[in-house]
């Protein structure tokens, strides 16, 4: 019992602390998306070095660097991740933090059409219904709107084909991100000389204040994810697929009451669509949970 208290403790910090990150990144919103994403992989590594070495996890690195099949996936996966890490990043610059949370919401939906498609996993009624739902308020907002939700779609899509990708590598969540991240490092490099080289970097705009906050993208990028990974280990998948809608639920009030960014009826019936979508599928999950 008193792994499980410690566990929901992980759960609750991971979940408000991705749900919160909104504001982090509005506090660097004059800097584009792509300087902020080069500089969010640079400060990342220095922070996985860090856990890696206190962890005595580089042991680990070389068989997977020597893996073909491994470094086949985990390529994939940077890729994914980059473009989830940038679409976030760029959702919040534009005032799209509603659309961003409404990807989230689609993400475990996702996820499980995903099982469903390529690990033949069981889908009992409740699920392919929830799933269907979720497609219908995508079709909804087409035809109402006259827009799909791309910000939305990508996050969820880019988030659950990386997440299957990872499933299909099985390696540990610090030294699987560090090499995603080392993947993506050149790029990044690369891309802050180029600026610096062409006078188009804010970095040396910043002042201190700001470098600081900047700087922090690393912590805040691999802390949550270290509270989820200690959360998973010490309680059900059940509970914790419970409180995963907890991030993108304060992403959507933080979205409406402190950024006041705008909520029409048809926006709100979308996302009270996917609602009862995810009613209908944790049903779905506990009573595939209670015959297995």
């Amino acid at each position: 019992m008193k792994q499980e208290k410690i566990g929901l403790f992980y759960a609750i910090s991971a979940f408000l602390f991705w749900g919160l990150c909104p504001i982090y990144y509005k506090q660097i919103s004059m800097i584009p998306p792509f300087e902020i994403l080069a500089h969010r992989v640079v400060f990342s590594v220095f922070v996985l070095i860090i856990l890696l070495s206190i962890s005595k996890q580089f042991i680990t690195l070389k068989p997977i660097l020597k893996s073909f099949a491994k470094m086949k996936y985990l390529i994939f996966a940077s890729i994914l991740i980059s473009i989830n890490w940038f679409t976030f990043i760029y959702a919040i610059s534009i005032d799209k933090i509603v659309e961003a949370s409404l990807g989230y919401f689609i993400t475990p939906l996702v996820n499980v059409a995903l099982g469903f498609l390529f690990f033949s996993e069981r889908v009992n009624k409740l699920q392919g219904f929830s799933i269907l739902l979720a497609l219908f308020s995508v079709i909804y907002e087409l035809l109402t709107l006259g827009s799909i939700p791309i910000i939305a779609l990508v996050l969820a899509f880019s988030f659950g084909f990386y997440g299957m990708l990872r499933k299909r590598v099985q390696i540990a969540s610090i030294p699987g991100l560090f090499i995603e991240t080392i993947i993506m490092l050149p790029i990044a490099l690369f891309y802050l000389f180029y600026l610096v080289d062409n006078n188009q970097s804010y970095f040396n705009t910043l002042d201190n204040y700001n470098l600081f906050i900047l700087s922090l993208s690393g912590l805040v990028t691999v802390l949550p994810l270290l509270w989820f990974n200690s959360a998973a280990t010490r309680m059900s998948l059940t509970t914790l697929g419970f409180l995963q809608y907890l991030g993108p639920t304060v992403a959507f009030i933080i979205a409406i009451t402190l950024y006041n960014e705008e909520l029409s009826i048809n926006k709100l019936f979308t996302f009270i669509l996917i609602w009862i979508a995810l009613v209908l599928f944790s049903f779905g999950r506990l009573n595939k949970k209670e015959k297995n």
